[in-house]
């Protein structure tokens, strides 16, 4: 979790607005391996970590309006001057979220906005929102939280976060369905719509990519493996260039219809190539995860690793 390649230790700074998910990044994190402490103020993290001795542990630190010195501008400078520690790899971790999302979030808890406590929780909402923009921007990692579970953030982050063999780039594939969207976060999209659909054959359309039927019937259509090798050399050429840049997340999202079928057996594909050159990959089947047409195992896990 630290960088071995060169004696640093990692700071990884959490912020974001109120019902993003904050709370629950601080816990992973702390199951992760992190020393992790919570609303500690801006001012006494230099004292922690550059006068307080040698730690351990890789810190998590999570910082937010409710810090009774908290301002986005010395955030900023916080962040800046860590980085600049030759013995710390300080980064900053926001964690986002729509204004629809969070406001769907305080009517279900009732709970008073610290930024509006005696007005409309959205007045709240979008006051942070705006204060907290120019650490968005300046955010070196970002997860938008909009439209994951707790159990979904939670494997992101450990995607992130929990990888013990150094690698710093995490790598996911997700299987989709055109007609719901694009899945929040992808880097990159591809569609597979163009591969014979297994839907129109009756004793295959309540199966999906995971059964060896339907991917015996995809791999008739000789476009199948053409598509998935060109898809593997892409992915093997920018993932190096992406870890040199130092990007910390990569997805790629592969979408037919129905997120069933097709793009299950791509997703699958794709990432027992990766992995066996190496990387780490996690994998997640939006629409088999939501329909319920798969267990646990089938639905999202991660395969690889050493490259890195």
């Amino acid at each position: 979790m630290q960088d071995q390649s060169k004696g640093q230790q990692r700071v990884v700074l959490v912020t974001g607005p109120s019902g993003a998910g904050r709370s629950t990044a601080i816990n992973a994190l702390e199951d992760f391996g992190y020393e992790a402490i919570d609303n500690i103020p801006l001012s006494l993290i230099p004292r922690l970590l550059l006068d307080g001795g040698a730690l351990t542990r890789p810190v998590a630190l999570g910082v937010d309006i409710r810090n009774r010195d908290f301002s986005v501008q010395r955030l900023l400078d916080l962040h800046r001057r860590l980085a600049s520690e030759p013995a710390l790899d300080a980064q900053l971790f926001y964690l986002d979220c729509s204004a629809e999302v969070l406001a769907r979030r305080y009517s279900e808890t009732r709970r008073r906005h610290p930024m509006a406590p005696d007005e409309s929780y959205t007045q709240g909402i979008e006051r942070e929102l705006a204060l907290l923009e120019e650490a968005r921007i300046a955010a070196d990692i970002l997860i938008d939280s909009s439209d994951l579970s707790p159990h979904d953030l939670r494997a992101q982050l450990e995607g992130l976060f929990a990888d013990q063999t150094g690698q710093r780039l995490a790598v996911a594939l997700h299987s989709f369905s055109y007609k719901r969207g694009l899945p929040q976060g992808l880097d990159w999209a591809f569609d597979c719509r163009f591969l014979d659909n297994p839907h129109w054959q009756p004793e295959l359309r309540g199966l999906t990519g995971l059964d060896a039927a339907v991917v015996d019937y995809i791999e008739t259509d000789t476009r199948f493996a053409p598509f998935v090798d060109k898809l593997t050399e892409l992915a093997l050429f920018v993932l190096p260039a992406c870890k040199d840049e130092g990007k910390a997340h990569l997805t790629f999202g592969i979408g037919c219809t129905g997120g069933q079928h097709r793009s299950v057996a791509v997703t699958e594909r794709v990432a027992r190539a990766l992995a066996e050159t190496g990387w780490q990959v996690s994998i997640r089947h939006r629409e088999l995860e939501r329909r319920g047409l798969a267990d646990a195992t089938g639905q999202r896990r991660t395969i690889g690793g050493q490259n890195g």
